[in-house]
């Protein structure tokens, strides 16, 4: 689940880089300091987000329901439009190690959910529970854009790396108020679930768009 939520791990989220772009052509990310405010910043706000999703899913929420909760969480028209694209991806690396490790394919994740669904629906057929989804999910908002850092900036990836270290401690706060969600929300609905927001990222998400040239796609 690590591996499939690390932006080293070259499909999928290699080619995002978490709003890590835009926040670097905006001078808001410009050296190891920075890079781990952003990334705090980040776990804290779509990163709790994503990751009560990802408990939920791995719980047995409906999916359904947890993708129109990710839209509703999910104010910027870019990030919105774009659902199917990663998580596909990811569907595609769950079969091949799916195939690596049994030999033999499995039944298709659902490839259109959002992507904080797909890593739920991931741990819940590898057995895993709603604690190791949402490590998942936080973990991906974090190593995304420090890997699209370290590419942006040629930061050294040991300094990127020791930013994430010590985000360790608050990365194990945000799964247990997310997998608690995740728990109320059984009985009381995906409306119980996080929605932490983050205007700057979704401002920057909306600009980025419009791009015409640019390394990440979000």
């Amino acid at each position: 689940m690590l591996i499939l939520a690390d932006g080293r791990f070259p499909a999928g989220g290699h080619a995002h880089s978490g709003g890590a772009e835009a926040a670097v052509a905006a001078g808001r990310i410009h050296d190891a300091a920075s890079l781990e405010a952003f990334c705090r910043g980040r776990l804290h706000t779509a990163g709790l987000t994503a990751a009560g999703l990802a408990a939920a899913a791995a719980a047995g929420l409906d999916p359904l329901a947890l993708d129109e909760a990710a839209d509703a969480r999910t104010p910027p028209r870019a990030p919105r439009h774009r659902p199917a694209a990663r998580p596909s991806a990811d569907a595609r690396r769950l079969r091949h190690l799916a195939v690596a490790r049994a030999g033999r394919p499995r039944r298709r994740p659902a490839a259109r959910a959002h992507q904080a669904v797909v890593l739920g629906l991931a741990a819940r057929a590898a057995a895993l529970g709603p604690p190791d989804a949402a490590y998942a999910a936080g973990y991906e908002a974090v190593s995304g854009p420090a890997t699209a850092a370290v590419r942006l900036l040629s930061l050294d990836p040991f300094d990127a790396t020791a930013a994430l270290a010590r985000l360790a401690p608050e990365l194990d706060q945000v799964v247990a108020r997310a997998t608690e969600a995740a728990r109320r929300a059984l009985d009381q609905g995906p409306g119980a679930l996080p929605a932490a927001s983050a205007p700057l990222l979704d401002i920057a998400a909306e600009q980025h768009a419009t791009w015409s040239v640019r390394l990440f796609a979000s």
